[in-house]
């Protein structure tokens, strides 16, 4: 055992002396050994030293060893506890599995058979240990308390999730990109009774329409070339969990119709198979596309619409909860300093009302994009109105758009075009009209620059842009 490692113990309930000081023989130099020998003085030994492993006589003076292990369970549910048993009766021990031991020994006992019981029963404590932190720490990071907005609309989802997060209904989370539609999926099923079993994801936008069929459902051995072996999909994965699917108006009518058989029958057969699969699965679907507009189209199914939309939730863009920008300026500066080791006080008055007249196109996103650049590169305690991609635009100008709008001098439209345009040409001039500087100073790919560019007539200045 490594020094740094901690001494694990065992626990040794048996009413025989001999056994228990064979057992303890057995044991003693890699573990700390504790004894009692009957159920009274078990309990309080596992109350007094919280021994990482019990090891339990099935039959035992004053209790009945099954009830002991029942209600060792019942008080600690991740206590790992070894039956003992004569070879006679192991049939109880296999029942005592059931009610939650890990494994069972018989007497005689084979020493090297106990010590490798006892090992992987200590190795699977401290996995379970393990898994239970992360699960928590994931639950931490998609609680509410990682949600942020004090926006009236914000609060009603928060109302909505906390809801219909424990029932079976399907969800169709609605949005645009960058608003925290899979943020809000996470918190459904980590605030739901799912929350131990798998959060499956999949983007469906990003798949091949060739692929997405067999990564959902799975395929048979030789379903088609390269199928070298059987591979499960989503659904099967996702069993007794959550399984969400981002972008799902993206999806082919004919991947739809097998999603729409699997709601309605919770059944479905892998690519390449004739064997029909049950699963239990809980559907939460997202999308930033309007489908009504695609039934129209012809692309969407109407049948899988209603089938989806059980229950909506809209998460409103950025440009129209803007009173949660500063919590939201506060989060991600807290959490930027801590994974670049920066201790970067706020940001000054002026840039974060500059911050508030912004549009974000790119909703949330976009500001912990900004967030992340401006953290990792200023050298303030506070960010500074210069800083920003948008600096060179003034508080005055950002004003002169809002009152043109608001008197009808200025139609949204246009103003919204000239506002755009003002950023990108700061942005290039800022970075002498080279394109792949000033998209990642704006926070977007070089595809999308020169698409605006053309869009809203801005040409180069720069031959080597």
């Amino acid at each position: 055992m490594a020094k740094d490692e901690p001494v694990r113990s065992v626990l040794i309930v048996d009413d025989e002396v001999g056994t228990r000081e064979s057992l303890k023989m057995v044991l003693k130099n890699d573990y700390e050994v504790f004894l009692a020998k009957d159920a009274k003085e078990a309990f309080l030994q596992a109350d007094e030293h919280s021994p990482d492993v019990i090891l339990l006589d099935i039959i035992l003076p004053d209790v009945d060893g099954m009830k002991v292990l029942e209600k060792m369970k019942q008080k600690d549910p991740d206590a790992i506890v070894i039956m003992i048993t004569a070879t006679k009766t192991v049939k109880t021990a296999v029942e005592a599995m059931k009610l939650g031991a890990y494994d069972y020994i018989t007497k005689p006992f084979e020493i090297d058979e106990l010590r490798l019981i006892v090992s992987r029963a200590i190795s699977n404590q401290a996995l379970q240990k393990e898994v239970k932190y992360l699960r928590e720490e994931i639950e931490k990071s998609v609680g509410f308390a990682n949600m942020i907005g004090e926006s009236k609309g914000m609060h009603e989802i928060f109302k909505m999730v906390r809801h219909i997060a424990d029932s079976k209904s399907t969800v169709l989370i609605m949005g645009e990109s960058g608003t925290g539609k899979e943020l809000i999926s996470r918190a459904i099923h980590f605030h739901s009774s799912r929350k131990n079993n798998p959060f499956v994801t999949i983007n469906c936008a990003a798949i091949p329409e060739t692929l997405i069929e067999s990564e959902l459902f799975g395929y048979e051995k030789g379903a088609f070339t390269n199928a070298l072996e059987k591979k499960l999909g989503r659904f099967e994965v996702a069993h007794q969990g959550t399984l969400f699917l981002d972008e799902i108006g993206e999806l082919s009518l004919p991947t739809q119709a097998k999603i729409l058989r699997f709601l309605e029958e919770k059944e479905f057969s892998r690519v390449g198979g004739f064997k029909t699969i049950k699963v239990d699965v809980r559907l939460v679907a997202a999308t930033n596309k309007d489908l009504t507009q695609l039934i129209k189209k012809g692309t969407f199914r109407e049948d899988l619409y209603y089938r989806i939309n059980v229950v909506p939730i809209v998460i409103p863009p950025l440009r129209e909860r803007k009173e949660d920008i500063p919590l939201l300026v506060d989060h991600f500066r807290r959490k930027f300093n801590a994974e670049n080791n920066k201790n970067v006080k706020g940001v000054s008055e002026e840039a974060l009302e500059m911050m508030m007249n912004c549009e974000w196109q790119g909703n949330v996103r976009e500001l912990e994009n900004l967030m992340e650049r401006m953290i990792a590169l200023t050298p303030n305690d506070y960010i500074q109105p210069n800083e920003l991609p948008f600096s060179d635009i003034s508080l005055s100008k950002i004003g002169w758009f809002r009152e043109s709008i608001l008197s009808g001098k200025v139609s949204f439209v246009k103003a919204e075009e000239e506002f755009e345009k003002e950023i990108i040409l700061n942005a290039l001039k800022r970075t002498n009209y080279v394109q792949s500087q000033a998209a990642e100073l704006l926070g977007i790919s070089r595809r999308i620059l020169k698409y605006k560019m053309d869009k809203l007539g801005i040409y180069h200045e720069n031959k080597n842009a």
